[in-house]
């Protein structure tokens, strides 16, 4: 006997697959657009060509520019939409956001030291990384004892921590050379223009991904609550210690990518709760996707609008997050969630 897809059920793959439809969409947009206009016929031929020879202009945009940016802002994305979802499970709070526990404000205040004494590139993406596990290991070794991985232990030691990383980076923008504080508050409030390789960031994205679909089950019990998760069997303290440090990994990595981008982790995870239900099989994936997608678009209109001036997708996914997020929120309140 076959059980028919209930209208949910259908409502939730039919946004998996526009959100896979949306993916190659969007980063097809990011190639396409620019002060420098590509054609769709130019953008297959360089994309399908051997480019042993020496590359064109438009290949050079492409291959070199544009294409590096793009999935550098898709995985950006995808890590904090993914990072959103598994805080907002982890501290059972749907508004909750993946720099709740101070992880972005260490690695800034790591960036933002290399910058200070000089360093660039590598180094900086570095420091970054080292100053986000800084504050992993600082949050989590101040929450320890009892009632550790609490939500509200975690969430009041993450807040606290993160006040203290801003006290830092207010600090260093004051000391540092003037000529370098451009460079500094630029990084800080989202860009994407001198992002590493994203290949790592992409791996881990993957690896991320699997680890967090293997846990889906358990974030689905988990969700209804710390005791009813343990009756069922779901064991709650190593559950909620793995969500913690993979959040925190992840928003990591997505800063080291493009500085502090915010409102992505937040509304996204939120948006696709309202739309697809909160079942995290398809939750994760779908969050990842969307994440991606909106960062990625978010960027293009970044370097677009005021071309060649270029601002930072920081500012824009604040400009395109609050009033979203209003919207979505006022529509859960006018709902009775």
């Amino acid at each position: 006997m076959t059980v028919s897809a209930t209208p949910r059920d259908r409502r939730r793959h039919l946004v998996l697959l526009v959100l896979l439809i949306a993916t190659p969409l969007s980063l097809a947009a990011a190639l396409l657009l620019g002060s420098v206009p590509i054609g769709l016929g130019s953008l297959w031929q360089i994309l399908s060509q051997d480019h042993q020879q020496t590359l064109s202009r438009d290949a050079q945009i492409v291959l070199d520019l544009r294409l590096p940016r793009a999935l550098a802002a898709f995985a950006a994305g995808a890590l904090l939409a993914l990072a959103g979802a598994l805080m907002q499970v982890l501290l059972r709070n749907p508004l909750a956001d993946p720099y709740i526990l101070g992880v972005s404000g260490g690695a800034a205040t790591g960036a933002l030291c290399a910058m200070f004494l000089g360093l660039t590139g590598a180094l900086v993406t570095g420091s970054a990384f080292a100053g986000a596990l800084c504050a992993v290991i600082l949050v989590f070794g101040l929450a320890h004892g009892r009632g550790a991985g609490a939500p509200n232990q975690l969430l009041l030691t993450g807040v606290v921590i993160a006040m203290g990383w801003g006290a830092v980076i207010s600090l260093l923008l004051t000391l540092v050379p003037q000529h370098r504080v451009h460079g500094m508050l630029f990084w800080l409030m989202g860009d994407l223009s001198y992002a590493p390789d994203a290949f790592p960031a992409l791996v881990v994205l993957i690896l991320a991904l699997l680890l967090s679909l293997a846990l889906a089950r358990s974030l689905n019990v988990l969700s209804l609550g710390e005791q009813q998760g343990a009756l069922l069997g779901l064991p709650v303290a190593p559950v909620r210690i793995v969500l913690y440090f993979l959040a925190s990994l992840l928003t990591a990595v997505a800063v080291t990518l493009g500085g502090s981008i915010g409102f992505v982790g937040l509304v996204v995870p939120h948006l696709l709760r309202l739309l697809a239900g909160s079942d995290h099989h398809l939750l994760l994936p779908g969050a990842a996707l969307a994440g991606g997608c909106l960062l990625v678009l978010a960027d293009t209109l970044a370097r677009t609008l005021f071309a060649p001036q270029q601002i930072p997708v920081g500012v824009l996914t604040a400009f395109l997050g609050i009033p979203l997020f209003l919207f979505l929120l006022s529509r859960q309140r006018s709902g009775g969630a």
